[in-house]
């Protein structure tokens, strides 16, 4: 009941909080409509693995696509990461969420980090008009209409939104060298639209794979030739694996005569 009501309150309530001191302190709004752990000051202590796969993952210039934003926790640490060289792309559905990361924008604009494209839009398999559902519970649970809802407790609402592939973006942006996807069981579509990403551009990637799209998301990156391998683990102890576990860390394998030479055997899931 005490969640029920909390999350209730919370619908609409705007707060203006810290990165990290690793990620240089930098202020961006959030919401805990998008997440009660938003109510805490420390927002290391509610997202621990995102901030870890930042410092793992993001070097000064890259381009880093956040597919899935939320209120934008890995964009703007990436940001800081990636210097005023690199590029960021913080794409996400929810409008009203997409606008706390424009507002957010103005705040990082005088950071001199790497600047934030903002893109209100789904990612799924197809260039077209998506609906989506607005969660009952936090809006980071949010889902397209036929996929995901499991966190979601309900929908509040629906909203006609615009939807695009990851292969129509690298026609007009940066290829990403750090692609994240957190998409609420639409992994699946979202990589189905990627192919000349994940053949050309090949970013490492991070990604929570719903456990009913593993066998498929495992399918297209081990096609393209990809390792998976489980984020939540110290690197000196990762081992790829047969099948996308919910944390999926996937990095491209060489391609070329020299491929051959570091393909090797996964272990079982």
């Amino acid at each position: 009941m005490l969640r029920f009501i909390a999350e209730r309150l919370s619908r609409g309530m705007v707060l203006r909080r810290r990165l990290p001191p690793e990620f240089g302190r930098g202020e961006l709004f959030v919401s805990p409509d998008a997440g009660l752990r938003f109510y805490r000051r420390n927002l290391a202590k509610g997202d621990a693995i995102l901030f870890k796969m930042v410092s793992e993952l993001v070097k000064p210039g890259d381009v880093v696509w956040d597919v899935g934003a939320n209120v934008g926790l890995f964009s703007f640490a990436s940001a800081n990461r990636a210097t005023c060289s690199g590029q960021i792309v913080s794409i996400e559905a929810d409008a009203w969420l997409a606008g706390l990361l424009q507002r957010s924008c103005v705040l990082a604009a005088r950071r001199g980090d790497a600047p934030v494209t903002v893109i209100p839009a789904a990612v799924s398999d197809s260039v077209g008009i998506a609906k989506l559902h607005i969660a009952q519970r936090a809006r980071s649970s949010n889902y397209l209409e036929g996929a995901g809802g499991t966190q979601a407790g309900g929908s509040r609402g629906t909203a006609s939104v615009v939807s695009v592939t990851l292969d129509w973006l690298l026609e007009r942006l940066p290829a990403p060298s750090v692609l994240k996807i957190d998409v609420e069981g639409m992994e699946h579509r979202v990589l189905a639209g990627a192919s000349s990403v994940l053949a050309k551009a090949r970013p490492v990637i991070w990604c929570e794979v719903d456990p009913v799209d593993k066998e498929e998301v495992s399918r297209v990156l081990r096609e393209h030739r990809y390792d998976l391998f489980y984020a939540n683990q110290h690197p000196a102890q990762r081992q790829p694996l047969a099948s996308a576990p919910w944390e999926t860390l996937a990095r491209p394998q060489p391609l070329g005569p020299e491929a051959d030479l570091h393909a090797g055997q996964p272990s079982a899931a």
